[in-house]
């Protein structure tokens, strides 16, 4: 396959992007209906889509999500979770089987509170199953050793002795191939909040603002692949390096 084409070309090629997610069947007579946790899953793959969809780097190889650093390949993909929790979007896309209505404003404010429940201890969760990665990759100690060491450090409740986590952790010992990089779902997430807030900054209802935003994200973050440095997408989408800032606020903590 040619690696190359001009970027006239590109533009004008029809792009082709499959997200294919597995999710409720139908039940009897009742229709597959999507709970609100498969619609998150459908945004971040779709975030992956959209790379692939926007690109306009003229090299396959760094085109789409290609060739993108490890730290910042799964940033478009939880920037889209975020948009469930806006009142607009989630009306225009939710609606009962039978009735047509949308979902009711109480629930959607309940959806809203959920999300900070144990958000802390998710977070502590989630660094635990990365310094772990990190550690079974990089110690000659036995496991069951590396699990406590970490555990210490990252646990409140400590593992039970008949935990066995590192031999279910799919993503670093399966086909998935996040092995020694795990840690990447949270540092992509810092990157993902802080230019979300780039759009809550305007006021999600500020539809001509938020619109002007969005063609700088087209342009950057989502056009630019990895063909350039995902520091320097960054920048040029933000204005500046990333902060944490808007991570900490997204679970609360601030």
């Amino acid at each position: 396959m040619q690696d190359f084409v001009t970027r006239s070309q590109l533009l004008h090629h029809t792009p082709v992007a499959f997200v294919i997610c597995n999710q409720i069947p139908p039940v009897g007579s009742s229709p597959s209906t999507m709970s609100f946790g498969e619609m998150s899953t459908l945004f971040h793959e779709f975030g992956h889509a959209l790379q692939h969809m926007l690109t306009t780097v003229p090299y396959a190889g760094a085109s789409g999500i290609n060739n993108i650093e490890w730290d910042a390949i799964e940033m478009a993909s939880q920037f889209m979770e975020n948009w469930l929790f806006d009142w607009d979007t989630i009306t225009a896309i939710s609606g009962h089987y039978k009735t047509k209505q949308t979902l009711p404003r109480h629930m959607f404010q309940e959806l809203l509170e959920a999300q900070y429940y144990f958000r802390a201890s998710s977070m502590l969760y989630q660094l635990y199953l990365a310094a772990l990665d990190m550690e079974l990759h990089t110690s000659s100690d036995p496991w069951i050793e590396v699990k406590k060491r970490v555990a210490d450090r990252f646990t409140v409740l400590k593992p039970l002795v008949e935990d066995c986590v590192p031999c279910t952790f799919n993503h670093i010992f399966g086909e998935n191939a996040y092995a020694a990089g795990y840690y990447s779902y949270k540092w992509a997430e810092m990157m993902a909040q802080d230019a979300f807030e780039a759009f809550t900054e305007v006021g999600l209802q500020n539809r001509r603002k938020v619109f002007k935003i969005g063609r700088r994200y087209r342009n950057t973050v989502l056009s630019l692949g990895g063909g350039t440095s995902p520091q320097e997408v960054f920048r040029l989408f933000r204005g500046r390096n990333p902060s944490p800032d808007a991570l900490l606020r997204s679970y609360g903590l601030e």
